[in-house]
């Protein structure tokens, strides 16, 4: 079922700069980004990066992982920015055995499409009683879409799904196609580039995938062969045709609420018209297809045609207007504003992939946060994502604990503990979060002790929520420091202020968004500062041991304007 794994060929030079204006890139290959059957070669052996769709896995499942860590890696594991994770340090010729131990683990439920299955999601959705919808069952329904799709394993492994119960958590993670619940919960918005529709909960994850087949259709008409949206020419404006984005949607999901932005039909919002109600539907959504069950119906023919080849039955759009739909206006400025984001966010689109290969973590801050009901006055600086501790069950919600790991970086012993908490104390699962944590659905507080005697941040006011590093050496030949030592060694220089990542080289791999202080090594014990984001580029110099931590501490209290 599984083929052996290959080691994975140098990055060409197509790549975009990263610290450049994103420019539009033609591809000349497929990306080479890590999955589990197809590994990455470093200066500490390969590295193989697993899949699991907004961070679950089965306390079953992170034993597996932590075997594999030990009998075939470094004995570690890796948190990566879009909460999957990483084994490093692997043997020449495990291939076949790690994806043994993986497929038999349920962790390769699709070979074809493992390095596709990137999506991350609120990770405490249902937990706390917050957000206006639980998203974990559309995550479990978009995976199985992807993994039976024709189409998707066309996708890169860089590209990006994220579901946001209303909170507004995903914001800040810049993913290509994002889900966000509307206030309650019946309805969710969907996005890709600059266009944006509006369906009823159960069909977001079939529109999810269509938008990504959208992306590709884009991607392939403009030449560009794209891996990402913010690629295309324009960033993906092109995807706001409202035509073709109603067309596709409509005819596999039925009748859907507004389009956006703009389009011919944008007169309808200067009238004042409101998303018309939906005739009665069956409540299964899209099922198993039967004979005859889908036919040519008008212009929709090809995409239901599409999805009778792949199973799956579409609803029939119920009649509307001539129109199609009650659309807003083309002014972006009239766009209503997404539920659950502040005035800053309300009108942000997914951003360039500035995650780097391997993938790292950020350290920005959550956009958003009114709707959670904490301000970014009262949110620790650079804790993006739950913070540490007991996290109170509200509503339905079960509660559970967060806690955040150093580095993102796990030892097996640390890995199992949080296993054994889900198994013994929890619901029998792990969220891994993209902010270097993970969170123990239905743990009660008394497990905080175990989980900080295993070496995991419990303190909801540590340091180490403003830290974050590259692999640095060493691991990565390209490194001009250990960034990790360093980086703890200044742990205490300026905590509580801007979020710092040490990079050991230019590349900057894995640096967060926002504002940040940019600490990048120089290969002769010193290293660059910077202050970067939110239009600011403010430079303190270049500094080496002991005034290093001086200047660092400085940097992070510089007041930068926030969008």
């Amino acid at each position: 079922m599984v083929g052996m794994l290959a080691a994975m060929p140098p990055a060409p030079s197509n790549r975009p700069n990263r610290d450049e204006p994103l420019v539009t890139p033609v591809r000349d290959r497929g990306d080479a980004c890590p999955g589990a059957l197809r590994l990455h070669t470093a200066d500490d052996g390969a590295l193989a990066r697993v899949r699991v769709p907004a961070g679950v896995v089965s306390a079953a499942q992170a034993y597996a992982l932590a075997d594999a860590a030990e009998r075939l890696g470094d004995g570690a594991l890796d948190i990566t920015s879009r909460g999957n994770l990483q084994l490093r340090g692997l043997g020449p010729g495990c291939g076949g055995e790690l994806a043994k131990l993986l497929d038999a683990a349920g962790l390769l439920p699709a070979p074809r499409h493992e390095r596709v299955r990137n999506i991350v999601a609120s990770p405490l959705s249902g937990l706390d009683g917050r957000g206006h919808l639980d998203v974990q069952p559309l995550v479990r329904e978009l995976d199985v879409l992807l993994c039976a799709s024709e189409r998707a394993p066309e996708l890169s492994g860089r590209f990006l799904f994220a579901l946001d119960d209303g909170r507004g958590d995903m914001a800040e993670l810049a993913a290509d196609v994002m889900l966000l619940a509307e206030p309650g919960g019946a309805e969710v918005r969907v996005t890709v580039g600059a266009a944006w529709v509006r369906v009823r909960a159960e069909d977001g994850p079939r529109a999810m995938l269509l938008a990504a087949e959208a992306f590709l259709d884009a991607a392939s008409a403009t030449g560009t062969r794209a891996w990402r949206v913010q690629e295309l020419p324009g960033g993906g404006s092109e995807l706001a045709d409202t035509a073709v984005w109603r067309d596709r949607v409509s005819g596999a999901v039925g009748s859907v609420g507004p389009v956006g932005p703009g389009g011919p039909v944008g007169a309808a919002a200067s009238r004042g018209l409101r998303p018309r109600t939906r005739a009665p539907q069956s409540p299964a959504g899209l099922g198993p297809a039967g004979p005859g069950s889908v036919g040519p119906v008008g212009s929709d023919a090809p995409e239901r045609a599409a999805a009778s080849r792949r199973g799956l039955r579409p609803r029939t759009p119920a009649p509307q207007s001539p129109a199609g739909l009650d659309l807003p206006g083309s002014d972006r400025a009239a766009e209503p504003e997404l539920p659950g984001l502040g005035h800053a966010a309300k009108a942000e689109l997914p951003g360039p992939d500035r995650a780097g290969e391997p993938e790292s973590v950020g350290t920005e801050r959550a956009a958003g946060l009114e709707a959670a009901g904490r301000s970014r006055a009262t949110r620790p600086v650079g804790a993006g994502g739950p913070r540490p501790g007991h996290v109170g069950g509200g509503g339905t919600g079960g509660g559970g604990v967060s806690v955040g790991v150093p580095f993102g970086r796990l030892s097996v012993g640390a890995w199992r503990a949080l296993a054994r908490v889900a198994q013994e104390h929890g619901t029998g699962e792990l969220r891994v979060t993209p902010w270097r944590g993970v969170v123990v659905p239905g743990a009660g507080p008394g497990q905080l002790d175990v989980l900080a005697g295993a070496g995991l941040v419990t303190d909801p006011d540590s340091p180490w929520l403003g830290v974050g590093a590259c692999t640095g050496r060493p691991g990565c030949a390209k490194s001009l420091a250990d960034v990790r030592a360093d980086a703890t060694a200044h742990l205490a220089a300026g905590a509580g202020g801007l979020p710092v990542y040490w990079s050991g080289c230019e590349r900057r791999c894995g640096h967060p968004r926002g504002t940040w202080v940019d600490a990048v090594a120089t290969g002769d014990g010193r290293y660059d500062l910077a202050v970067r984001g939110a239009g600011t580029d403010e430079l303190p110099g270049r500094q080496a041991f002991p005034e290093l931590a001086d200047a660092l501490a400085a940097a992070r209290t510089i007041t930068t304007p926030t969008k």
